[in-house]
């Protein structure tokens, strides 16, 4: 089953993209991170439920681009836990945020994924998307700064 995540869900989310990005995240910080999309329009995140728990996540910010002149969604996380792939989870969330972004006036949807994610790149090829863009990144650390 497919829902809006709410405040609650926050440690099932947390453990799903320190997964995603096979990292630890500092707990509290990201707690306040995601309270604070939780409460702004501009973010919709989903949760996928089964057995009990919390599989699967989804988070998408949607805004008015100057250069499309258009409201686009932009993917931002997704995730399924490793022991629930490949059972057509992702391909429902994915179709669910289509069609939830479409229905809130969005004209496309957009994301960046991880070179080294070439399954997910599959995955996002298979439901249409075409790679049109080069993503760059630039992380500051506190001597560039």
């Amino acid at each position: 089953m497919i829902r809006r995540a709410a405040e609650e869900d926050c440690s099932d989310i947390y453990r799903l993209v320190c997964i995603l990005e096979d990292t630890e995240f500092d707990p509290e910080i990201f707690r306040e991170i995601y309270l604070r999309q939780t409460a702004d329009d501009l973010y919709a995140g989903f949760v996928y439920e089964a057995d009990g728990k919390i599989i699967a996540f989804l988070n998408m910010r949607m805004e008015y681009h100057l250069h499309h002149t258009a409201r686009i969604a932009e993917l931002l996380e997704f995730v399924v836990d490793n022991e629930y792939r490949s059972r057509g989870i992702g391909r429902e969330m994915f179709e669910y945020a289509c069609t939830y972004a479409g229905e809130h006036g969005c004209v496309q949807i957009e994301l960046v994924s991880n070179q080294r994610r070439v399954r997910a790149h599959r995955f996002y090829e298979e439901r249409g998307m075409n790679r049109s863009h080069f993503g760059f990144t630039m992380p500051f650390d506190e001597q560039a700064v």
